[in-house]
């Protein structure tokens, strides 16, 4: 089988962890017999640098064409004003607008290794297996916006069908998982989260009767993620909410580097990308953690080329991996950590086994 994957290194550490990750994808490849074709593009601030816009139209074409993109991560201090006319973070909402990208997936599944490395007590965290879903493209990051000397405002607007393709993301996934969704809403001060809860309930009556509904308002949820994780299954909400709450769950895996996440339309196509960002204080030292970028390449093949046995190999891959205690420095001890090549060579030994590491990096 073929498939042409765009890849869009970004800025900072993304260039090495989607090094990492195609690596990996170019290792199952060859192992079961799939072409995948790389091409690679500019996005965010390199993007910037180079043609003045965070998203080239060439950048956008290639994605179009592509079975699936992966990305690294976007920004730095270079481009941080947020006053500045033109950020790298306006390719990616441009580029999740453009697709129709409107259901973002983080599934947070802590592994043993790394629960020392959180700072939620390990008793709290055996058994937490949650996927959050969050709305991608309405709510106040896309509402209108107006600035004045003395005042300022960003519109929160949702309509009916943005509200129910979101929500029945989150029911369809709770359905092939454990049958339970939390919804997460304001619904006690805000008209959007009172349209959110109704639909949510028409939902769960006429059309997912088999899956447990419960709301939550979001200032509650941000304390249950923390304090019982081990009670939720799927975690549906909108836009700016989401954000929020899936930086908090990241807390629960002990490391962002561990985190992977999809961006999913009504098609095959979709952006997988690791939930960190740049960490510019480290590129280029060789240090960062690809483990989140290699799981988003695992989402990669689950959910936009429909190869779930491969998906799975490589998600047993990095948990072997970190099983033998292959940590970079964000979970290691002072001076027991390995390099972002060593931790994907790791990945790469147990996919291939019969195969030269070394083969596979070109």
């Amino acid at each position: 089988m073929s498939f042409e994957i765009a890849v869009l290194p970004g800025d900072g550490i993304g260039p090495e962890v989607t090094a990492a990750a195609v690596a990996v994808l170019k290792a199952i490849g060859r192992k079961h017999g799939h072409a995948f074709r790389f091409s690679t593009h500019l996005m965010g601030g390199a993007a910037i640098d180079a043609t003045g816009e965070p998203l080239p139209a060439a950048t956008l074409d290639a994605c179009r064409r592509a079975d699936a993109i992966l990305l690294g991560a976007v920004g730095g201090p270079k481009w941080s004003d947020p006053s500045a006319k033109v950020r790298p973070e306006q390719g990616l909402l441009a580029l999740r607008q453009e697709l129709g990208l409107y259901a973002n997936l983080r599934p947070v599944r802590p592994h043993p290794v790394a629960m020392g490395a959180s700072p939620v007590k390990p008793h709290l965290l055996a058994g937490v297996d949650l996927l959050v879903v969050r709305e991608l493209t309405g709510g106040l990051y896309f509402g209108e916006k107006k600035r004045q000397a003395d005042r300022a405002s960003d519109l929160c607007e949702y309509t009916v069908h943005e509200i129910e393709r979101g929500l029945r993301r989150g029911f369809g996934f709770a359905r092939a998982r454990r049958g339970r969704l939390a919804s997460v809403d304001k619904a006690n001060v805000l008209e959007t989260s009172r349209l959110w809860r109704e639909t949510a309930i028409r939902l769960g009556r006429d059309e997912f009767p088999d899956v447990a509904l419960e709301h939550h308002l979001v200032d509650s949820m941000a304390m249950y993620l923390i304090s019982r994780p081990r009670d939720f299954d799927v975690v549906v909400t909108e836009n700016l909410f989401g954000d929020i709450l899936t930086d908090e769950a990241s807390l629960l895996a002990g490391s962002l580097g561990l985190l992977p996440s999809a961006s999913l339309g009504d098609g095959p196509r979709g952006l997988y990308e690791p939930i960190h960002g740049s960490a510019p204080d480290i590129a280029g030292r060789g240090i960062a953690n690809p483990y989140a970028t290699i799981l988003s390449a695992a989402l990669l093949l689950r959910h936009s080329l429909g190869l779930e046995a491969e998906a799975l190999e490589i998600e047993l891959a990095v948990s072997a991996a970190l099983d033998a205690g292959v940590l970079t420095a964000d979970l290691a001890a002072p001076g027991q950590s390995v390099s972002t090549q060593a931790a994907a060579d790791a990945v790469l030994e147990r996919i291939t086994q019969h195969c030269q590491v070394a083969e596979l990096r070109d």
